[in-house]
């Protein structure tokens, strides 16, 4: 422990107590208030010494069971309690990190009890970030609670990461999470940028003539086309933009909606990642391997109007759709997405910055398409982008 603190006020207004009565006895002669005033001035003297020796051999000690935990979600930690030989009389722990204060039990009085202690705590924390953990403080106070001391730990700090929750994605038509395609399907985009021949299939209606392998067809396998390669990132691509608003409450909850949308796309087939500040796309897989530094990441994103903006001329080329998650919506929002890429736009705000059911200081035609953690997807463009995916919607699978 790096060092301890007596309080003792009550004590030595009891050593007060008894200097005074042993000064009347000796003044009046009065021999039968000699004894109280003696017991007095040793519970004065005594509790303290006894209090403070006690706690020179003691300690308590956190250990996490783990170093990441998600918003909420209920963290085991684990308090070791030592005692030295003369107990712990009176003995509680503090730990302010997690709101834990505990007294202990008679197993750990002077006379019995072990050594060593251990009690479980479970904590949550309502907001992500890293935490800085101090270690919890011994107290040790004698029956009569004359007496108090403080130990603290010399043990460094303990750090934890608190990592966004994520939900599902609730999709508000049946087309579901057929917007992230590109604007006119995945195989008329093959048209334009494919380039690049990736094995065979079996022919489509519509294909052209050019892209059929006519030397399966002279032996017979019946028509079989080239499947083509794009040369674009045909993935979607999630952006995260912290700034603007400066509100606690809108940057988590952008940051808990733009951690849902890419888990969900990357189990469906993969997407992109871009934070506010960073220069280069993150590509989160199938397998997610490389979504836990991702998620960190996420968890660490400052918001306000001092964070840094997201790299967009990285997202030039991409064929995929661009989701950008806003805590709130830049000027000139629409006009600078459009030069981006050739896939569809969908913006994502916080719900608390709606007006009238749209985003607030956006212009142009919208629709909603989904809602999670908080917050809504719009989907931007004219009435043609919404008839094409209206199209797909009813059209057969």
């Amino acid at each position: 422990m790096k060092g301890q603190r007596l309080f003792a006020k009550r004590a030595m207004t009891v050593v007060a107590a008894g200097l005074a009565l042993l000064f009347i006895s000796l003044l009046f002669d009065a021999a039968p208030l000699f004894v109280p005033a003696i017991g007095l001035l040793l519970i004065g003297l005594v509790a303290p010494a006894w209090v403070w020796l006690s706690a020179r051999g003691a300690r308590a000690l956190r250990h996490l069971d783990a170093e990441r935990v998600i918003e909420e979600q209920l963290l085991s930690t684990t308090i070791e309690i030592r005692r030295s030989a003369l107990g712990l009389p009176g003995a509680e722990v503090v730990d302010l990190s997690t709101g834990s204060r505990l007294r202990l039990g008679g197993r750990h009085s002077p006379y019995r009890g072990r050594r060593v202690a251990y009690v479980r705590v479970m904590a949550r924390f309502p907001r992500r970030g890293m935490q800085t953990l101090a270690q919890p403080s011994l107290i040790s106070r004698d029956p009569l609670d004359l007496a108090r001391v403080e130990r603290l730990s010399d043990a460094p700090p303990q750090r934890l990461l608190v990592l966004p929750r994520t939900e599902p994605v609730r999709w508000l038509s049946s087309a579901g999470g057929r917007h992230f395609e590109l604007p006119d399907g995945q195989s008329h985009a093959e048209a334009f940028a494919a380039v690049d021949v990736d094995g065979l299939r079996p022919y489509r209606v519509g294909t052209p003539a050019s892209r059929i392998h006519w030397p399966a067809v002279a032996r017979g396998a019946g028509l079989i086309e080239r499947r083509l390669r794009a040369d674009g990132d045909t993935r979607p691509l999630v952006v995260l933009d912290p700034r603007g608003g400066g509100a606690p409450e809108l940057v988590d909850a952008a940051v808990r909606a733009a951690a849902s949308i890419t888990l969900e796309l990357a189990r469906s087939g993969g997407c992109g990642l871009l934070l506010g500040g960073e220069q280069r796309v993150t590509t989160i897989d199938r397998e997610l391997s490389t979504w836990p530094a991702a998620y960190a990441r996420l968890a660490l994103v400052e918001g306000g109007p001092q964070a840094g903006a997201p790299a967009l001329t990285s997202s030039r080329g991409r064929l995929g759709a661009m989701i950008y998650v806003a805590a709130r919506p830049p000027e000139r929002l629409t006009a600078m997405l459009s030069a981006t890429g050739q896939g569809p736009i969908v913006l994502v705000v916080p719900q608390q910055i709606l007006s009238d059911g749209r985003p607030r200081g956006v212009r142009g035609p919208m629709y909603a398409t989904f809602e999670v953690s908080g917050c809504r997807g719009f989907l931007l463009g004219g009435r043609r982008d919404r008839r094409r995916v209206q199209a797909r919607e009813t059209s057969p699978a």
